[in-house]
Formats: C-alpha cells, structure tokens, sequence
C-alpha cells in the first residue's frame, strides 16, 4: 500500500525550560495535505495548535514570506500568537546558513498577513534569566482594533464574580491584533486563581460579539517599579498555557489605557494553574489615542520530532 510520511516537531513556546509553556507541534513541509488531513492531524496531535509549513520557492518566499497554516483541534485560525512564534525560531534554528545569526528576521504568511518575527541571540530584552545559547524571538502583530466595551457588571455575571473584582477604572473590552480577545482586568491575583470560569454563559456572552474569548488579567507594579501581569484564558473546555495572540491585545489595551508606559516591555505570566508555566514578553508604542508595534515575544525548546504515515 502506498503511503507517505510527514514529519513534525514538537516545541514547548514561551518558556526556556522544557515540559513548560505552551505545546506546538510543527508540520515542516505539509503540502499535499488536504484541508481535512490538517485538521484530523491537528486532532491527533490534541495540542492548543497544530501548524503547517508549505514551502515554496525561494523567490516567493523572500517577497512573500513562509507559508504557513494554523489549527486547533476545533478549526482553523487565521492567527495565533504561539504558533507564530514557535513556527519562526523553528524555521530559524533550522536554517544552515542565515546571513547572521546575531540578528535576523523571518516573515511569515498567514492568513491574517504577512508577519515579522525578528530574533536575538544574545537580547538582553527578556532579562536576566535567560538560558545561555537560546534564541529570543519576537513578532510584530498587526496594529490594534479597538471594539466594544461593556459593563463590568454584565460581564462579573456572565464570569460568576463579584462585580467589584474587576476595577471601575479599567474597561472591559474587545482587542484585536489579529484575533478578538475580550480583555478582563481583575483586581488582585487571587481573584485570578481562584476564578471558577463557567465556559457555557462566558460563550453565551460572547456569541454575539466579534470575540469568541475571554482574556483575564492582573496587572501590577513589582519591585523597581517593574510592570507584571498575571494572565489565564480557557476556550474548547480547557486551560490555555500561553496565548500570544491575547497578549499582544493586552499590550495595546495596556498602552492605550495608560497601564503600560509606551513601548515599556512588560512580562506575562500565564499557565501557572495548570503546571505549564508561560513568560510572554510584550510592548506597544503609543501615540496620542494611536497604538502601534505591538511586539510579543518569547522562547521555545524543542522536546521531540517523529513522523506520521498516511
């Protein structure tokens, strides 16, 4: 019987350490797989997301960038924030030959367009703890939408809080850099830990809204007046370790609404609850009510490669 082989690689994203972070399998070269392959691949492989490189020809590449596509287990994104990432320190560390390895650049072909992801061998821009030898990645995202926002009673009802969790001074409302994230601030982190987050009314919420998500942060001041934000996001009945798509819709929320200095590069911890701890390194500029270079950036580890017969 005739078959063919795909090969795939499995990368641990905005952590430095493995069996951390978010999980991203990576499909190296996908073409000739329909659509419903990648899809049932996806499910297989029962990660956040899946994604797909489709090579081309030098040409095409370097004017258009790398093709690739992105699953969840549920359905195709146009974007997402990891595996971006993932994708691109995965197509970095296996290029034989960059003209420099201290500071280069891939762009990627989404369906959203055309992403940046700009690397670092030795940045000094995710502190001191970086891990000798790891690559520091970060991407552009697309510049902000700023959607609607709502009443902070409406949505502590549709949560099940206390509608004095989320502070008056911070506005609910829906961000997006390329996928709509209805960004939540709470008051304290415990409020955050102890979140009971009730998936069927926060999707009834939702429906009718451009965002299909919640993203729930704590953003605060540390020591040397270093700004932190504690972050969670559920969807399709789980926990998200990481979501760089909703991080860089909190970077331009916390721009434009004052929390985040312009361009102040601030961590995000994220996936602390369920043993897979995530640090998402983020910044946006602000001019005027104008936000722009929405920057999300992080690690990745590679854990393992195999191979798939169909």
């Amino acid at each position: 019987m005739a078959y063919r082989i795909y090969e795939f690689v499995q990368l641990d994203v905005f952590t430095q350490t493995p069996l951390t972070g978010n999980a991203l399998a990576v499909f190296t070269d996908g073409r000739g797989l329909p659509d419903e392959k990648m899809q049932a691949l996806a499910r297989e492989m029962n990660l956040s997301e899946t994604t797909f490189i489709l090579p081309r020809d030098p040409a095409t590449e370097a004017l258009e960038g790398k093709k690739v596509r992105i699953f969840t287990v549920a359905e195709e994104l146009p974007f997402a924030g990891h595996p971006t990432l993932g994708t691109a320190l995965h197509l970095y560390a296996s290029d034989s030959a960059p003209d420099s390895k201290e500071s280069a650049e891939i762009a990627l072909d989404l369906k959203a367009g055309k992403i940046p992801v700009r690397f670092t061998a030795n940045s000094e821009q995710a502190g001191r703890d970086r891990a000798d030898g790891q690559v520091f990645g970060e991407m552009r995202q697309r510049d902000p939408e700023f959607g609607v926002m709502f009443s902070r009673e409406e949505v502590a009802r549709a949560i099940a809080i206390a509608a004095d969790e989320i502070p008056a001074e911070w506005p609910i409302q829906i961000v997006s850099t390329g996928l709509p994230f209805a960004i939540v601030a709470v008051r304290n982190s415990e409020t955050l830990t102890n979140l009971n987050f009730p998936p069927a009314q926060a999707t009834e919420f939702l429906k009718d809204t451009d965002a299909k998500f919640f993203y729930f942060i704590c953003p605060e001041r540390r020591e040397k007046n270093q700004l932190e934000v504690q972050a969670r996001m559920f969807f399709y009945g789980g926990e998200d370790p990481a979501t760089g798509s909703a991080a860089g819709c909190a970077a331009a929320w916390m721009a434009l609404h004052g929390i985040a200095k312009s361009d102040e590069q601030v961590v995000i911890r994220q996936g602390t609850a369920i043993q897979r701890p995530s640090e998402i390194y983020v910044r946006a500029k602000r001019d005027g009510q104008r936000i722009t270079n929405v920057r999300v950036g992080g690690y990745a580890v590679e854990v393992l490669r195999g191979k798939v017969r169909l």
